[in-house]
């Protein structure tokens, strides 16, 4: 079982929003110490719990701070972007970082209406999406109109979507990275199924000659069960509060969350989203992946996993690096 990380770059409060940056590099460092297969980056813009609104720019500094380990976007929004920027800005990497260079394309758009009129992108019907991404990769497979620059060797694309953009990966030859909520949905064996059955092989090397699924989960490991669900607590916490305020926060300590008020609804939020990852001892967490892997026949995990202490979180991708290996 392949096993990867995806690092949103989180601020933290009290602490220079630029220093969560510096975290990502680091740890993309010591996940390639740790022997991951991929280590991807995320796009947000003007969040101010996430320092990462360039996936190109900081994948840049992470390459030359790493030698191996497969770097990517997890992913850039191409609503946001023509797809020529992203083409030449992936190319550029492919041509400094030979043979390591993924592109997980997405179709959000900003996280509030300030934000989407500032990117200047409200809406992004499916139909657009599938006829832009069709561009993107006719700019990487050098058929479009013109030349992305420099020219490289292939950079593959990866699909980040559910239910209908299942649909346009399988018709694409493109691989799928599912996440969030569609992991509890009782459905996705079919969804999954669906985009098997109508996957079409891709005749270029930026897709895929067979389907391929990337499932993206927070997992949180410890030495129990109370310990891993206070580790999770902090982007619980950030993702109720998001959901109250409409702004999403920087982490912060268990121990500052816990003196502040809860309100019945945050409460019933928290426990939403604590409900979405994996928690527990390693035993308990090992055969929680192994259900939802023979569940999903997954080719790849994604780990998504944030905390507001770093050195904890160090010790999270080691135990999940133990764990998957033994998958």
């Amino acid at each position: 079982m392949k096993v990867s990380l995806l690092d949103r770059s989180r601020t933290r409060v009290d602490a220079p929003e630029g220093e969560a940056l510096h975290n990502t590099v680091r740890r993309a460092r010591s996940a390639e110490a740790l022997g991951y297969h991929r280590f991807w980056v995320a796009e947000h813009h003007a969040v101010p719990g996430i320092a990462s609104g360039s996936p190109a720019v900081l994948l840049a500094a992470i390459g030359g701070a790493t030698r191996r380990i497969r770097l990517g976007s997890g992913g850039v929004m191409l609503p946001q972007h023509r797809p020529l920027v992203v083409a030449e800005q992936f190319r550029m990497l492919e041509a400094l970082h030979p043979g390591r260079i993924d592109l997980g394309i997405g179709r959000s758009l900003g996280f509030t209406a300030p934000v989407r009129r500032a990117l200047g992108r409200e809406r992004a019907p499916l139909e657009e999406f599938q006829a832009e991404l069709r561009e993107l990769q006719a700019f990487l497979d050098d058929t479009g109109e013109i030349t992305a620059r420099p020219r490289t060797g292939p950079v593959p694309v990866f699909a980040l979507a559910t239910g209908s953009g299942a649909d346009v990966a399988a018709r694409l030859g493109l691989p799928l990275v599912l996440g969030g909520p569609s992991l509890l949905d009782p459905d996705l064996p079919r969804l999954l199924d669906r985009y098997r059955e109508r996957f079409v092989a891709a005749s270029s090397p930026t897709g895929a000659r067979s389907p391929y699924v990337v499932l993206s989960l927070s997992v949180f490991i410890a030495d129990s069960e109370d310990r891993a669900r206070e580790l999770a607590l902090p982007e619980a916490w950030a993702m109720a509060r998001s959901r109250q305020t409409g702004e999403f926060p920087p982490l912060e300590s268990p121990e500052r969350i816990r003196a502040q008020p809860w309100s019945p609804r945050v409460r019933e939020r928290m426990d939403q989203q604590l409900e979405q990852v994996l928690a527990g001892e390693e035993d308990a967490v090992a055969d929680q992946l192994r259900r939802l892997v023979s569940r999903t026949a997954a080719d790849e995990l994604l780990a998504a996993t944030s905390t507001y202490d770093t050195a904890a979180l160090r010790e999270l991708d080691a135990a999940l690096k133990r764990v998957a290996d033994d998958l």
